[in-house]
């Protein structure tokens, strides 16, 4: 059940098309379906503004084919991240207007449109190969009625790059960071700017920085105030935070 449901089922009791009992009942439902392997939470979006999303690393592709088509019941939008092409391969069976960012390595599928912000989220990327995360991020906050503004490839290896974008990412309301290496390009960004900086550590690296620990741990180092960290590789749960903090 989301909002429209709930408006719903409240409006037939204030209209009187249903009695008490048959309001609480309505409201009542299980909130979930429990499909043995997953248990689909379908009043998330209600709880927290948000549907739950599919995790699909270390699904079977038929297990993400039926949890996909258990969700489509409520004609939510679905998000499904860490992907293979086979599960989107099986996905499309049962959705035929599903999409797949296959770098990003997401499955979208948009069963209503979502009034895009008019504040945008800022992705700025150390270098071309932070992008799969990149993608993630841009996806999920799209998904979740964010404009997005991407920034690419100005790490501070050379960081004149980053100068020549400052304009597009200081009008940002919310700033997301990748970088892998070293991760010092959070740092640098959030002293320039002031807006809140989300900083996403990438296992992009050669063998010291331990599959993206030392990313990590820099960014969490950082001496940069209002820098926030989230976990190595995670785009996704930097754009569920960014999403929050460009809808206040």
């Amino acid at each position: 059940m989301d909002k429209n449901d709930l408006q719903q089922i409240l409006k037939k009791f204030q209209d009187g098309k249903l009695d008490i009992n048959e309001t609480v009942n309505s409201i009542c439902e299980k909130p979930f379906e429990d499909m043995g392997f997953a248990a689909i939470d379908y009043e998330r979006e209600l709880r927290v503004g948000y549907p739950e999303t599919i995790y699909c690393k270390g699904k079977t592709v038929l297990q993400v084919q039926k949890i996909v088509e258990s969700m489509l019941k409520k004609e939510n939008n679905i998000l499904a991240t860490r992907a293979n092409i086979e599960m989107y391969t099986a996905v499309k069976k049962v959705c035929p207007d599903a999409e797949y960012n296959e770098l990003g390595r997401i499955i979208t599928i948009r069963r209503h449109k979502m009034q895009l912000t008019e504040s945008y989220i800022a992705i700025v990327a150390a270098g071309t190969s932070d992008l799969p995360v990149v993608e993630e991020a841009a996806e999920t906050a799209s998904l979740f009625g964010n404009r997005v503004e991407r920034v690419i490839d100005v790490g501070v290896a050379g960081i004149h790059r980053l100068f020549a974008k400052m304009d597009i990412i200081r009008k940002a309301k919310v700033i997301i960071v990748v970088a892998g290496m070293e991760g010092a390009l959070a740092s640098v960004v959030g002293g320039l700017v002031d807006k809140p900086v989300i900083a996403v550590p990438t296992s992009i690296g050669y063998g010291a920085n331990f599959g993206g620990l030392s990313a990590l741990l820099c960014m969490l180092n950082s001496c940069a105030s209002g820098v926030s960290v989230v976990n190595i590789d995670n785009g996704f749960g930097a754009a569920y935070a960014a999403s929050m903090i460009n809808k206040l």
